[in-house]
């Protein structure tokens, strides 16, 4: 057998001398790293917590299993298609949340458009289409738009809102280690333990929960829209057109989380096994998990930063967080225990975590030098920002289209997306490059940044 080892600097660890207690430790060290975040988002859309934690689990299997077992990746639930959530179901509506899951599995497919494209034609040509000018500002959209819910959230009690907002920013800023990389987590915790210890939590759901249970509620999922006998034709389109579009900004974000992994782990993900396989099983996982009701999945930045601090590299430690987070998908009460979290809880990390997505936006912007003495790059940014957040915030909050019988409304984010791509593909002086041999020109996280940006660690290899 070849023996196979994973490098960082001077540090060489053999797989196969790890032994199944630390591959087990270090497994439910990345379920945790990864939890805080994932499991945020059922509560922020009112999807369910379970099937979170099962697809998430799933998905990453899926991922490592097209990926050729090589790229050290975990998939958990991603933060860009809250805005998709909210504009098909904002008030998390049981009857609604399958349509808007429709659309999310459609996205999903668009991974593979690209993966094929990217197998066709290469990379260089195809990242034309979507510069840092474009997925900059659209970054930028998805969290303005997020920011009303969030301060509704934090209204219902300000003082909960506050713990965990101050948590998450000490952890953030002055933590170490461990901390540093779970701050969404801790600022959960902290917050929640604060409104138990004050009596703000009903925890009677915890108690009436039993231990064992199936994670799938089918009612839940995109095929009871098809099984109920009533189906909204005009809502399946709606979803489609209003959450595709921000795929382009999800492909954009796993084109940068690969190249982050690459440059931990000190080999080209992006080469080998290739854009193709990584967008396949990430677009694959998304879909399959929308269909059965769970959110989006993308690879998770959170789950890098844990491998940069234990310098273990091999992709089966990766597998056993998954394993365990399909374990833990089979409890109801642990799902209860979340579920029953104070809204001003997740108020105060969505507040946190929605300035952060648009903070991001502003850092791919400045980290690629876009050049905005160019009147092109203006119009196009402009326009995105403009139509995403100005269609949002109108009376109507989408443009009605009604062709025959049916009335489709696109939402500002999916309007600003299209036009911003369409004005890039034909407007002259594109002069955006890919490279595959330093990919990171295109660095987009959606998740909290941890430490030193792509950039700088690029710099720092050179």
């Amino acid at each position: 057998m070849e023996k196979k080892s994973y490098l960082m600097d001077d540090a060489i660890y053999d797989a196969r001398t790890l032994g199944k207690p630390k591959i087990l430790v270090l497994g439910l060290q990345h379920m945790f790293a990864m939890f805080g975040a994932t499991v945020l988002v059922p509560l922020l859309t009112g999807l369910s917590v379970s099937t979170t934690l099962l697809f998430a689990g799933l998905g990453t299997l899926l991922f490592h299993l097209i990926s050729k077992r090589k790229v050290p990746a975990f998939l958990g639930s991603s933060f860009a298609f809250l805005a998709g959530y909210a504009a098909i179901a904002p008030n998390g509506e049981k009857e609604l949340l399958p349509y808007a899951c429709f659309g999310v599995a459609v996205a999903g497919l668009m991974y593979l458009v690209l993966a094929a494209l990217f197998k066709a034609y290469g990379a260089n040509k195809v990242m034309k289409f979507f510069p840092p000018v474009v997925t900059g500002p659209i970054i930028i959209a998805i969290g303005l738009n997020l920011s009303q819910s969030a301060v509704e959230n934090c209204s219902t009690n300000w003082g909960i809102a506050v713990v965990a907002i101050f948590i998450v920013i000490v952890c953030n800023i002055w933590g170490k280690g461990m901390i540093k990389i779970v701050p969404i987590l801790l600022g959960v915790v902290g917050s929640y333990l604060v409104a138990a210890v004050t009596g703000q939590i009903d925890f009677s759901p915890v108690a009436e929960a039993p231990w064992f249970g199936f994670p799938i509620d089918w009612s839940r999922t995109v095929f009871s829209i098809f099984s109920g006998g009533v189906i909204n034709p005009s809502l399946i389109i709606t979803a489609v057109i209003t959450i595709v579009p921000i795929s382009f900004a999800t492909m954009m974000e796993h084109i940068g989380d690969i190249s982050a992994i690459s440059s931990t782990v000190g080999k080209n993900f992006i080469k080998d096994p290739g854009l193709h396989r990584t967008l396949t099983g990430d677009g694959l996982a998304t879909a399959v998990a929308a269909l059965f009701g769970a959110p989006a999945n993308t690879t998770y930045g959170e789950n890098t930063g844990v491998l940069t601090l234990t310098k273990v590299f091999d992709p089966l430690v990766i597998r056993v967080a998954a394993l365990l987070a399909i374990l833990f998908s089979f409890c109801p009460k642990f799902a209860a225990v979340i579920e029953v979290m104070p809204g001003a809880t997740i108020g105060g990390i969505s507040l946190v975590l929605y300035g952060m997505i648009s903070a991001v936006g502003v850092r791919n912007i400045v980290e690629t030098r876009v050049d905005f003495s160019r009147g092109r790059n203006v119009i196009i940014a402009a326009l995105i920002l403009v139509l995403s957040i100005g269609i949002n915030y109108s009376a109507q909050g989408a443009l009605l289209w009604n062709i025959g019988n049916a009335s489709i409304s696109f939402t500002g984010l999916a309007t600003g997306s299209l036009v911003g791509i369409v004005l890039n593909a034909i407007l002259p002086g594109k002069d955006y490059q890919f490279e595959e041999d330093e990919p990171n020109a295109t660095g987009v996280n959606l998740e909290i940044a941890q430490g030193k940006s792509l950039t700088e660690e690029m710099q720092e290899k050179k």
